[in-house]
């Protein structure tokens, strides 16, 4: 609540006052009352309004006279010189809660590129003259041997100088599985070590690596993804110079064709129009949509940082996708078992599951995953064949579990060709003899069949996966899904190529991933989609869009919340402009009072709020306006934090 409070303390002071003025106004009357509303009216206006009279004086140092500021300024200043002081005063008041929510928390928007740096190895172990050294990698020169001990990052790419090692890839190719890499083949910067103490000879300097690839990637497509101009801004290049210049007309124009012309009463006119003119319903039911939009969304589990990728969601025709962690589950899972030569499923997991039972390779994991409590036997002789398996003795008898090449160093014979799925299979031997096949797969998740199919319910025209995994895996998984296209074997900038290229033919493009070597894309798309539960600090912050619980199925859920949010603005849009052009010829022809001024102006702004609260109430029935806003005023919530307004 302090944070609250804290963060939005002027709307809160003006708020507070205006409330107690309103009561020592018509409640709370005594003498000299008048003078302390004044004082608290005032109050309450100058805590909002003068940021607003701050950014129209700027826009005419800069030319620009007829901006939305100068017409709020007047308008509200018009309100309080014909005594509707509270009026001026709301304005300007819910003018600035919906600025708020736009210039909140610009800081976390400058801070995600931050988190790509992160990313970097700050330390390089170096090998010279007989000594080794702890350098920065930027300290690092091509030649030079780097010690990468178990567990850490890679700090440079480099050449692998060790006979062979395991790295996990994921920051650089999104895929799961470890990489089993060479002597003599390449290495890449931020790339984790897997197993011993490894020597790498440096090849790329710290600002050619890989991942800094990756993060320049990120500051271009910033660069190039302008943010849309607000719609309140190009109407009031229209609407504010006419209004204004409307208003100065029925002030003085009366006077050449009104024989008993008086200055005062064609003033209170122009005054009244002018109060029914301010944008005060347009101010309020754009944000108001959108954060409807925003807040049913977030109660369900979507996270969107601004109205513009809100509106932009509506109009995606294609979407590109990332495979691990993304369409499947980013963890390996057995998916069958094949048993031979008499053996049981139960004894089969038994034996391989005891041989894994200190493993931890992600295969080896998901064996011991799958035992289904069974008690393991134990294990001796256990070795480590490198690329291929494991061999143990188990129980007393002789166990191989491993693939391929570890069956054909043993002699044990097996046809390749029965095993259909492409999948990582492990086969299990016994005393020299196959007792049955495993086959482990990273799991397509439970909804993203449904996803796919309620995607292109929505008329998206192109559905493609990319992915750093083989392409023969990605064109299973785009089978078994229905997508439209399949593309494997690919690296950070071959991805931002082909999302590139869509762009350029005028498509407007999505792109839904979880590592860091999506963030690229991810900022280049039009929508760019995290996954927040497994997704990197890096992509969640580059994202415009994040889903909180991984599931594809969310996104067209909001796609729906986008089209329903995109309608309702727009009926509100219409309905303000329309009652308040209605209003504002009949106050030139003097037959609107105040009060039809009111209704123009704040009774529209009410009516647009409630059809604004229909998203929230079509979507969601926990969330509101009130915990949007506390909402991102919490740091927890930082997603909301850069919600944009179309104000």
């Amino acid at each position: 609540m302090n944070t609250f409070l804290k963060k939005y303390k002027e709307a809160v002071i003006s708020f507070v006052a205006l409330v107690g003025a309103l009561l020592v106004e018509h409640v709370i009357i005594f003498e000299g009352s008048q003078y302390v509303y004044l004082m608290l009216y005032g109050l309450s206006y100058l805590a909002v309004g003068g940021s607003v009279w701050i950014k129209a004086f700027n826009s005419l140092k800069n030319g620009t006279l007829f901006s939305e500021f100068f017409l709020m300024g007047i308008a509200t200043v018009g309100a309080f010189a014909i005594g509707e002081y509270a009026e001026g005063v709301a304005v300007m008041l819910f003018y600035t809660i919906g600025e708020y929510a736009q210039h909140g928390a610009v800081h976390k928007a400058r801070n995600s590129i931050k988190k790509l740096i992160d990313q970097q190895p700050d330390v390089a172990t170096v090998e010279r003259d007989g000594e080794t050294l702890d350098l920065h990698p930027s300290k690092v020169n091509n030649g030079d041997i780097v010690l990468v001990r178990p567990g850490d990052k890679v700090p440079l790419d480099g050449e692998l100088i060790t006979e062979r090692a395991s790295f996990n890839t994921a920051a650089l190719t999104g895929e799961s599985k470890p990489m089993t890499i060479n002597a003599g083949e390449e290495v890449w910067a931020g790339s984790i070590n897997q197993d011993s103490v490894v020597r790498i000879k440096v090849t790329s300097t710290f600002k050619d690596t890989k991942l800094s690839g990756i993060l320049n990637m990120v500051q271009e497509a910033s660069k190039r993804k302008a943010p849309t101009q607000r719609f309140i801004t190009k109407f009031a290049k229209v609407y504010t110079p006419i209004v204004v210049w409307l208003a100065i007309a029925i002030t003085f124009l009366p006077y050449l064709f009104v024989e008993s012309y008086v200055f005062q009463d064609w003033f209170y006119r122009a005054l009244i129009f002018l109060v029914v003119s301010c944008p005060c319903g347009l101010v309020i039911s754009v944000p108001l949509g959108y954060f409807g939009g925003i807040g049913a969304a977030s109660g369900n589990g979507i996270l969107f940082k601004g109205s513009d990728y809100l509106d932009q969601l509506r109009k995606m025709k294609i979407l590109f996708m990332d495979k691990t962690g993304t369409l499947t589950k980013g963890s390996f899972a057995v998916q069958s078992v094949q048993t031979y030569n008499g053996f049981s499923e139960t004894e089969l997991i038994k034996y391989a599951a005891s041989l894994e039972q200190h493993s931890t390779h992600p295969i080896g994991k998901a064996i011991l995953s799958y035992k289904n409590g069974q008690d393991l036997l134990p294990v001796v002789e256990q070795q480590e064949i490198s690329g291929k398996g494991l061999k143990g003795v188990v129980n007393g008898k002789n166990v191989l579990a491993g693939n391929m090449d570890l069956l054909k160093d043993h002699q044990i014979k097996f046809t390749e060709s029965l095993l259909s799925e492409p999948y990582t299979y492990i086969h299990i031997a016994v005393d020299g003899e196959l007792v049955g096949t495993l086959s482990i797969a990273d799991e397509i998740k439970e909804d993203s069949k449904r996803a796919i199919e309620e995607l292109k319910e929505r008329g998206l025209q192109k559905l493609v996966v990319l992915s750093g995994d083989n392409q023969e895996v990605v064109t299973y998984v785009a089978t078994q899904l229905g997508l439209d296209e399949a593309h494997g074997n690919l690296l950070p900038d071959e991805k931002f190529k082909l999302v590139e290229e869509a762009i350029g033919k005028g498509n407007v493009v999505g792109f839904m991933g979880d590592g860091v070597n999506d963030a690229p894309v991810i900022t280049l798309s039009d929508v760019g989609i995290a996954m927040g539960g497994m997704g990197s600090d890096a992509t969640v912050e580059t994202a415009d869009v994040v889903i909180q619980n991984d599931q594809p199925s969310k996104l067209p859920l909001a796609i729906d919340i986008s089209r329903f949010t995109h309608r309702i603005v727009w009926q509100n849009i219409f309905f303000a402009l329309g009652i308040k052009i209605l209003v504002m010829v009949l106050a030139g022809f003097g037959v609107a009072t105040m009060w039809e001024a009111i209704f123009a102006d704040v009774g529209v702004a009410l009516i647009a709020i409630g059809n604004a609260i229909r998203i929230q109430v079509k979507f969601s029935e926990t969330n509101s306006l009130l915990s949007f806003f506390t909402s991102v005023s919490e740091d927890d919530q930082h997603d909301l934090e850069e919600a944009h307004c179309c104000c």
